[in-house]
């Protein structure tokens, strides 16, 4: 089922998530609408709060970017209670944009390197390295689930060139 998205203004996606306790009544069903969801509106990524649940759960899918970088074309996950252990690297822009800013899309600086404990879909404890786009992928939706969007990050200043 389509979720309506959560449209820039709604506190919730101001809001830090709740944890997701292993026996949260309809997370399948959560889960499986958040794909639908995300995948109906061309996303690539899609955090609880962004349909209305503040909850510390988001998926992705980047095999849109398949194409350009043959890694993502395996990337389809489920992140439930994650913690980002570490980012590394030199800060690299990229031009991003957010289902529940619809229109603005702006470069955003992120480390390309990401250590991530989560549990998955079974609820299995998984630590992970994740690099470069599936790297930034995580730290956006990451972010939903902290409150912070993607133009909190936009510098007040631009680039001239």
């Amino acid at each position: 089922m389509i979720l309506p998205i959560t449209a820039y203004g709604d506190p919730v996606l101001r809001k830090k998530g709740d944890l997701v306790t292993k026996d949260y009544e309809g997370l399948s069903e959560l889960i499986r609408n958040m794909f639908d969801t995300m995948y109906n509106a061309n996303g690539v990524g899609l955090a609880a709060p962004q349909v209305g649940k503040s909850l510390r759960l988001f998926i992705a899918d980047g095999t849109p970017f398949a194409e350009d970088e043959p890694e993502m074309a395996n990337f389809k996950k489920v992140f439930i209670n994650p913690t980002m252990l570490d980012e590394d690297g030199q800060a690299w822009k990229f031009n991003e944009g957010c289902l529940s800013i619809p229109g603005i899309r702006e470069d955003i600086l992120r480390k390309p390197d990401i250590t991530l404990r989560y549990f998955n879909e079974q609820f299995e404890e998984c630590e992970e390295q994740f690099k470069n786009l599936a790297a930034r992928i995580i730290q956006h939706e990451y972010d939903h689930i902290e409150g912070i969007l993607f133009t909190d990050k936009i510098s007040p200043i631009k680039d001239a060139c």
